[in-house]
């Protein structure tokens, strides 16, 4: 099962590290069923069905792109560890993975993991 590091950057290290969120807990797993995601206390599962599409994307703003993130245009979750690059999931159904009780649901992921267009590449077959 490819495992997918998030890439971080020095300069949030610190505030990361004070949420939990470090590079023993931080990564995203990807097998011919799920798409499971950890950063540090957070975690999201979702079918691989439930995927539409990937992209690596970015350059972004850090405020927009470091930390566990809600957008509030969209409703999408960021993980973030640097403000370079994400892979972005697109979903055809929300899923949970801000809050434990599943009332927020995101209809796409942005991660900020290691390879970017590697992981993007696999969640597009």
């Amino acid at each position: 099962m490819p495992r997918f590091p998030f890439r971080f950057d020095p300069v949030f290290r610190g505030p990361l590290l004070a949420l939990g969120v470090t590079p023993a807990s931080a990564h995203v797993d990807v097998d011919d069923e799920e798409l499971r995601v950890r950063f540090g206390p957070w975690s999201l599962v979702t079918p691989r069905s439930n995927i539409v599409t990937a992209s690596a994307q970015g350059p972004h703003r850090w405020w927009r792109a470091v930390g566990p993130r809600l957008s509030l245009s969209d409703g999408g979750v960021t993980f973030g560890t640097n403000a370079d690059a994400t892979t972005c999931v697109e979903l055809r159904e929300p899923v949970q993975g801000l809050e434990p009780l599943g009332v927020l649901r995101h209809p796409n992921i942005s991660l900020s993991v290691e390879d970017v267009d590697r992981l993007a590449a696999l969640l597009r077959r």
